[in-house]
């Protein structure tokens, strides 16, 4: 797996592509000249975590043959302040599914997602404390 990043601006502007030319926009916060036309690379790293745990729970809903109308995935970060990296300490991922869906199920993807499959998490989780919730809504 390569990706590539190519500046796009003389300040902090990276467009961002994969082997199959998708392209992602990334940009540096005010503070250090950037220009609001991408997310910051902290926020691409919980919406990696989302997106791998959302695809595994997508699937193994699906292998669970249960009715999934929706899904959308809060993830919030809290950073170490004042110091150099600020790194994540705590992530917070919240779920919320769409659907006649049974609890039980609904958790045990969730759990299989977050403590066995989902490669974002067990990267992240070396450095910060990573918890999360559900919310069905019918």
């Amino acid at each position: 797996m390569t990706i590539t990043l190519e500046r796009q601006n003389q300040a902090v502007h990276l467009q961002g592509s994969n082997q199959d030319g998708l392209t992602v926009q990334i940009d540096g916060s005010a503070a250090i000249g950037g220009e609001n036309k991408g997310v910051r690379p902290m926020e691409l790293m919980l919406m990696s975590l989302g997106s791998c745990s959302s695809i595994d729970v997508i699937t193994i809903l699906q292998k669970m043959k249960q009715p999934l109308d929706d899904l959308k995935i809060d993830v919030s970060g809290t950073r170490r302040e004042g110091e150099i990296p600020a790194v994540f300490t705590h992530i917070h991922v919240h779920y919320h599914l769409y659907g006649d869906l049974d609890e039980a199920k609904v958790a045990r993807a969730i759990d299989l997602s977050m403590g066995t499959y989902c490669s974002a998490t067990k990267m992240l989780e070396k450095a910060a404390e990573i918890t999360h919730e559900f919310t069905i809504h019918r």
